[in-house]
């Protein structure tokens, strides 16, 4: 008898510690889950979002950490509300050579509720190395992620478009809101 509840123990202690050490694939809300980006002018800000985001993430739920990020978004799902500034956007940036930006993490720490996720960002042709600084907030049935990056319009072969002769800034700042339900 005592040894039958030894082995029983045995498996169960085995199993408690196999499912802390599984991961876990999880695509985002769509529906809740953002990207905007901002550029700016001298003479003018223009803001332009995506709510068109394929993104899935692996995590470990026992230690609330995220192992891996891979996401894509089709560019001519960016709206800025202004449809005129949007079709010079896409033609900017060559949208139907170049429809998507995908980016795969390639190593991510995580400290308390700040994340850094380094990957591989492919823009306009273009692959770079990025760093998306992030904040976690997990709760039992889901997990919020809010992060930022920038990038260099010249880093991807992108012309920067001009407004009275003037080009806007190099800059394309990113900010982003992913929603992902743990149930």
């Amino acid at each position: 008898m005592r040894t039958r509840i030894v082995f029983i123990f045995g498996w169960m202690l085995l199993a408690v510690l196999c499912a802390a050490g599984q991961t876990k694939s999880i695509e985002c809300s769509k529906n809740e889950t953002s990207v905007t980006y901002l550029l700016s002018h001298p003479l003018h800000h223009m803001e332009s979002t995506s709510k068109e985001i394929d993104c899935h993430i692996e995590i470990d739920p026992a230690k609330k950490e995220i192992k891996t990020v891979s996401a894509q978004i089709d560019v001519m799902t960016f709206n800025s509300g202004n449809s005129n500034r949007d079709s010079h956007a896409m033609e900017v940036i060559d949208a139907i050579t170049y429809p998507d930006v995908m980016f795969s993490s390639t190593s991510i720490v995580q400290n308390g509720d700040s994340l850094i996720a380094t990957g591989k960002l492919t823009f306009h042709g273009v692959t770079k190395n990025i760093v998306i600084a992030a904040a976690t907030k997990w709760s039992p049935n889901r997990l919020e992620v809010n992060g930022s990056f920038d990038l260099s319009l010249t880093d991807f072969k992108v012309e920067r478009p001009s407004l009275l002769g003037i080009k806007c800034d190099d800059t394309l700042k990113f900010s982003l809101i992913a929603i992902f339900k743990l149930e």
